[in-house]
This record gives structure tokens, sequence and C-alpha cells, in this order.
């Protein structure tokens, strides 16, 4: 089974990035990581009918149709989806790409919600694109900071690598009937 993950977050030390480096290590599988911030701002008229999408959107759409399953790990901005990610989400709203494709939805925040408002916000984009989103594997990861190693930039609290073992079982057992 192949995993494609979507991280919202470009910061070369970000603490989603060791969330999704620490939740990548429970994928039994190839897993390969999105370049989103390579992506042009969405623009209905790149992409329209005869158009041939750009480079770094017809690659996106290919990593995400060849995927098994998708997982994305996400910051919250200002109670919301960063960005960057939402735009990756607009170039696939119309391409069929997520079209009943398991996806597993995790934000991590210092804050004491985990990043709530974003997480729910990237379940109700991704089920309106009608991707399969996976509810046993969705978490919300309070006070993320030190739960990571910033040497290692992984994930070191104990019941947190738990729960990341736990949610990536669960978008894997709802990818495994999918795989040929």
């Amino acid at each position: 089974m192949r995993l494609l993950a979507l991280s919202g977050s470009l910061r070369a030390r970000s603490s989603n990035g060791a969330v999704l480096r620490s939740a990548l290590t429970y994928w039994d599988g190839p897993a390969a990581t999105a370049d989103i911030g390579a992506l042009p701002h969405f623009n209905p008229d790149l992409d329209g009918e005869d158009a041939t999408p750009p480079a770094p959107v017809a690659a996106l759409r290919t990593a995400v149709a060849s995927a098994d399953a998708l997982l994305v790990v996400s910051p919250e901005y200002a109670h919301g989806v960063p960005g960057v990610l939402k735009n990756a989400l607009d170039w696939l709203v119309s391409s069929g790409e997520c079209v009943s494709k398991p996806v597993a939805v995790i934000t991590a925040s210092p804050s004491p919600a985990g990043g709530d408002h974003a997480n729910a916000q990237l379940r109700e984009v991704l089920r309106m694109m009608t991707g399969e989103v996976v509810t046993a594997a969705c978490r919300e990861i309070p006070a993320i900071g030190p739960k990571i190693d910033p040497t290692t930039e992984r994930v070191t609290d104990e019941a947190t690598l738990a729960d990341l073992g736990v949610a990536v079982s669960h978008l894997a057992a709802a990818a495994a009937p999918l795989t040929p």
C-alpha cells in the first residue's frame, strides 16, 4: 500500500513536520510527502477544459492518484487551515483523485485544543471532495512543543507516539480493502 502525506507547514523545523515524520514510521509500505510549496496559486483559468495544468499541479495529482491513502498533517493558523494546504486541496477539488480515497487528518498545535478548528475544516473539505475521512485515524495533538526532540525532529512523547501508531493502523486498515 502506498501512502502520500501532505504537510500544511513549509517550515524546515516545523513541529507538524516532526509529527508527520514520526507517523510515517508506522506505515508498512512505501510512503512519500507531496511538495505542495511549489504549487502556483489556484486559478481556475489554468485548469479549465482543454487546459494543461501547471507541472507541479500535474505532479501532485499523479501522486494522489497513485496513493492508496492520504495522510494530512497540519498546524492551525488563526483558527484555520494554512493557505499552502488549502491551495493544494483547491487544485484537487475538481480533478477526482481524492474520490473514495481513505484520508487521515492530524493537527498539532502548541495550544490546548490541538488545532481543532483546522482539523474540523480539513475534514469538511476532504469530505466535500468525497475523500473517505477515516475518523478513527484523525487526531488533534495539543501542547506539541515539549513532545518533540528538537535534535532528532521527531516526536518523543510515548503516549503521542502510541496514539500516532493507532491512527496510522486505522488508516492502513481502511486502505487495505482497496489495494489490489
